[in-house]
């Protein structure tokens, strides 16, 4: 079997599936907090074990088993409600997926088993296509963050609330070359057909997929979360 059909998701996530898409805040500080209307900025709480074990059911187990036959270093977290709403449930810390990745956090297992696949699989190559060099370095805003859709409008939480979602930055090339969404998206024809090939990759593989041409939130970042149905923008 191949290491490609191997990381495709094997199981739905039902309960997140079921939630609206999520959006993201374009600020890269912003992003890398917390906060947001789904916790409570003054009086932050210390994650509570769920009582639940993590890896205890067997798509948990078949995920993590994936994870090793596919090389991927990991350490799998305990299940934690977070509070306002916010929880890591089945979710890992990435060591090494082969390429080094920026401000990773906690993650949904099979939202960790296809983001390794997409950096080995759609990453990689096209990096050699597009600037006949590799990738040393993938660029994020992170993964989990306990708080709302963007804007806060629709009272909803955003899939970061659910270590459900990572949110894509850039990507630094072995001359030392920067390919930022920021810019590269509508740079020069390089960067945008580099990019525009690993977005149209993402939609293969995740549930929802945003992109700069979504909405001005998402001018710096692509946004890839394991809920939809193939939901790409």
């Amino acid at each position: 079997m191949s290491f490609a059909s191997f990381l495709q998701p094997r199981i739905a996530i039902a309960a997140l599936a079921a939630l609206s898409l999520s959006g993201c805040f374009g600020s890269p500080d912003v992003m890398k907090g917390g906060g947001g209307k789904g916790a409570s900025a003054n009086t932050p709480k210390r994650p509570q074990l769920t009582g639940a074990p993590s890896f205890n059911s067997p798509e948990a187990q078949q995920c993590a088993v994936d994870l090793k036959q596919a090389g991927v270093k990991f350490t799998p977290l305990p299940n934690e409600d977070h509070g306002g709403g916010c929880s890591s449930i089945d979710s890992v810390k990435l060591l090494d997926i082969g390429t080094p990745v920026s401000g990773l956090g906690a993650m949904t297992c099979p939202l960790a088993r296809n983001f390794a696949a997409w950096a080995q699989y759609a990453v990689k190559p096209a990096a050699q296509k597009y600037f006949g060099q590799k990738v040393v370095k993938i660029e994020t805003f992170g993964t989990y963050s306990c708080r709302n859709i963007y804007g806060g409008r629709s009272g909803r939480l955003s899939q970061h609330a659910y270590s459900n979602a990572i949110d894509v930055s850039g990507f630094v090339l072995a001359d030392g070359r920067r390919i930022m969404l920021d810019g590269g998206w509508k740079g020069d024809k390089a960067s945008q057909d580099f990019l525009r090939a690993l977005h149209k990759s993402a939609c293969r593989r995740f549930g929802t997929v945003l992109s700069p041409d979504y909405n001005a939130a998402h001018y710096n970042h692509f946004h890839m979360d394991m809920s939809g149905n193939g939901y790409c923008r």
